[in-house]
């Protein structure tokens, strides 16, 4: 029997430094980013960055931290007994078992923006999968206020997902293909993942292409989530985080409508917006690690 196609999933994605000794760092720490849909972990070897994975959510936290962790080490040769400390955040942070701390996302993805960004954003965008963030941060990624939209998936990497399932189009190709049309058609009327299956579905039996569906939720969603920063208000610059940070049909809808680019990672960078949360827990471990060993 063939196995159903899962369109709604991103690829694991692993990366790390190859020129980098972690047995010559003094200390390794870990930030591990349980979300509702995606789970990361981010390995630095004295504050630079080693090593990360990213992975499905199961439906153990605890596991999919495990897992997490286990993507971000193997390939490296590194276990559980080399890390000094570990910070876990995210939906699943209080089940991160190998654990010495937890701080909420929202500090977390502030952090790991500036690290990947630089200390000129001001302006965080996090579109994670079960909600929406517009953070406000300072020069060293300290977060000064945020705003965030948790009342349904609508506008969040779930609602992506479902939209992917019914169209039956990898989630990896929607930002793509919503740009592939003749001329922009206007938003969905409703971005409910409820009602959004039905209204996609009938948009196809009127006879209109799945790239101009796309394109139409992809607006829908931009609109949306613009809403959520005209709220806050964009202070440059403006970075974007989060598993919908590498949907360039949302992300690109988004600066149209604010009339603000968003910073953008060099070509050649190793860095992914989806690893951002864990990435600043990994760098509050190091900052927790070294605080301990001062006093």
């Amino acid at each position: 029997m063939t196995e159903a196609r899962e369109f709604w999933r991103w690829s694991e994605k692993s990366w790390w430094a190859g020129d980098l000794d972690w047995r010559s760092a003094t200390a390794i720490t870990a930030g591990v980013d349980v979300g509702s849909v995606s789970s990361q972990a981010v390995l630095l070897a004295d504050g630079k960055l080693l090593s990360y994975f990213s992975t499905r959510t199961g439906s153990s936290s605890p596991d999919s931290a495990v897992r997490a962790f286990d993507g971000a080490s193997e390939p490296l040769g590194l276990s559980l007994k080399d890390v000094s400390y570990a910070v876990g955040t995210g939906y699943g942070r209080v089940n991160v078992p190998f654990a010495g701390r937890t701080m909420t996302e929202i500090a977390c993805h502030a952090r790991g923006a500036n690290f990947m960004a630089g200390s000129t954003v001001r302006t965080i965008l996090d579109m994670g999968g079960q909600d929406c963030k517009v953070i406000r941060c300072d020069e060293r990624g300290k977060v000064l206020n945020f705003i965030m939209n948790d009342k349904c998936a609508a506008g969040t990497g779930r609602g992506m997902e479902v939209i992917a399932d019914v169209l039956s189009v990898p989630i990896e190709d929607i930002g793509r293909r919503s740009f592939e049309i003749d001329d922009e058609p206007p938003p969905v009327s409703n971005v409910c993942t409820v009602f959004a299956k039905s209204e996609a579905t009938s948009l196809l039996r009127a006879g209109w292409s799945v790239n101009r569906v796309l394109a139409a939720y992809c607006a829908a969603m931009a609109q949306r989530v613009a809403g959520l920063i005209e709220r806050m208000g964009v202070e440059r610059e403006f970075f974007i985080t989060g598993g919908i940070g590498k949907n360039m049909g949302v992300t690109k809808r988004i600066e149209r409508l604010i009339g603000v680019e968003a910073v953008g990672l060099p070509s050649d960078s190793a860095l992914d917006p989806q690893v951002a949360g864990a990435l600043g827990a990994a760098l509050f471990a190091y900052s927790l690690h070294r605080k301990a060993r001062r006093s």
